[in-house]
């Protein structure tokens, strides 16, 4: 059995949730997530507390049962606090700024690169530098966090481009030059 899975997930007081099969819809202050678990899992909420289990002793259900753990865990903390991820811009010249919703980010191409964020995400710019992704699905968050470090992925020679906060960058000595 995973040790994972065994785990019950704690349900913090202004969040609610609703279990029809395994279909599974969590509301909370910072919004609502749902999401169908796979087949091999039951669930059930005993309590102020939710358990996952597996359906039976498969090689399937096992496999399946410290993930659909994560993932109610993981819905039950995006709905309570929410999930952020933080991006540094690092080189001359680079920046970026919101206006409006969306984020703007220059980044040394000829033109300003825009994206617009899907339905839960929010951009926010710390000091022109820093890019904070924020919003209740851990997963989408990542993805949106994953294609803003995409406008201009961090080099290995000066380590210009845009990175996560905390990413270590492998370094390249470069050319050495003539003697």
């Amino acid at each position: 059995m995973s040790r994972i899975g065994k785990a019950p997930i704690p349900i913090p007081d202004k969040v609610s949730v609703t279990l029809d099969g395994l279909s599974v819809t969590v509301k909370g202050p910072k919004g609502e997530l749902s999401r169908v678990l796979p087949d091999g899992v039951t669930i059930s909420q005993e309590g102020s507390t939710l358990q996952v289990n597996p359906a039976s002793d498969s090689r399937r259900s096992r496999e399946r049962h410290g993930l659909s753990r994560t993932l109610v865990a993981n819905m039950v903390t995006g709905v309570h606090e929410g999930f952020t991820r933080k991006l540094e811009i690092v080189g001359v010249g680079y920046r970026a700024s919101v206006q409006g919703k969306k984020l703007v980010v220059s980044a040394g191409y000829s033109h300003p690169v825009e994206m617009v964020p899907p339905e839960g995400v929010s951009f926010a710019v710390e000091n022109n530098t820093t890019v904070l992704v924020s919003g209740a699905d851990k997963e989408v968050v990542g993805n949106e966090a994953a294609k803003v470090r995409a406008i201009r992925p961090p080099e290995p020679y000066k380590g210009k481009g845009i990175k996560y906060e905390g990413e270590k960058i492998l370094r390249k000595a470069g050319k050495t030059g003539k003697k």
